[in-house]
């Protein structure tokens, strides 16, 4: 807090594919309890230590196009993979892992994704995915073998009861989704089982102004429930209090 200059503590070596280098990450989290960032970079997953004199990272998986990535309180890697159009949880360690979610082909069927993008994972190991091309996001159980549509999924638009192109989820214990609609450039929240969702933020179209959006990613919510948004094309992250 207060900074106003970052601090390096992966990549910064040039766009590559090298141990010493990142290519477009596009998420990442801190596992504290080995005190390192894990990424995704284009076509693999790496760790990187946070410890001062870190020059490079590791890779721990291979062969995967990833997106999104959350880490469950078991030490659980759950990643979500665009070419693959799945989920999967991993160990640490594990390069193979266990399909959670998808992985029967690109499609719009119950046991089907087309391109997941960000997710969200609960304490019941539950797994919540923006089925971004499919305009919904889905909740697969635990050992499900398909998943449920639990927020969209009645085609692109911007109706009450529809997503476009939904990006970041953040689920809250009541099993309330809060979802990045991209495409219309709104943060919406779902209630468990409800057929519709009501606009927190945005939903004032497409610009610059202070409660706009172009194109929104990522979201996340701190302690005192405010509300933080990936701004993309405007190349910024606005902050909402949230009640």
């Amino acid at each position: 807090m207060g900074d106003t200059n970052g601090q390096v503590v992966a990549g910064g070596n040039g766009k590559g594919n090298r141990l010493d280098q990142l290519y477009q990450p596009i998420d990442v989290l801190i596992d504290k309890e080995t005190d390192s960032l894990i990424i995704c970079d284009t076509g693999r997953v790496v760790r990187w230590s946070r410890r001062s004199g870190t020059t490079q990272g590791e890779i721990l998986i291979n062969d995967i196009d990833p997106y999104g990535l959350v880490m469950d309180d078991q030490r659980y890697l759950y990643i979500s993979d665009t070419d693959k159009d799945e989920v999967r949880r991993y160990q640490i360690g594990d390069k193979n892992g266990t399909l959670v979610a998808g992985g029967n082909g690109k499609g719009a069927g119950l046991n089907q994704l087309n391109f997941p993008t960000y997710i969200f994972v609960d304490q019941q190991q539950t797994v919540y995915v923006s089925d971004n091309y499919n305009h919904r996001v889905m909740k697969w159980n635990k050992g499900a073998k398909e998943g449920i549509v639990a927020a969209g999924g009645q085609g692109e638009g911007n109706a009450l009861t529809q997503l476009w192109y939904p990006q970041g989820l953040f689920v809250d214990t009541l099993g309330t989704i809060y979802v990045a609609d991209s495409g219309n450039n709104r943060v919406m929240r779902w209630p468990k089982e409800a057929i519709q969702g009501t606009v927190v933020v945005g939903g004032n179209g497409r610009g610059e102004g202070a409660n706009q959006f172009k194109n929104l990613r990522g979201l996340s919510f701190d302690q005192r429930a405010n509300l933080y948004v990936v701004d993309y094309l405007n190349c910024r992250v606005q902050r909402f209090s949230i009640e």
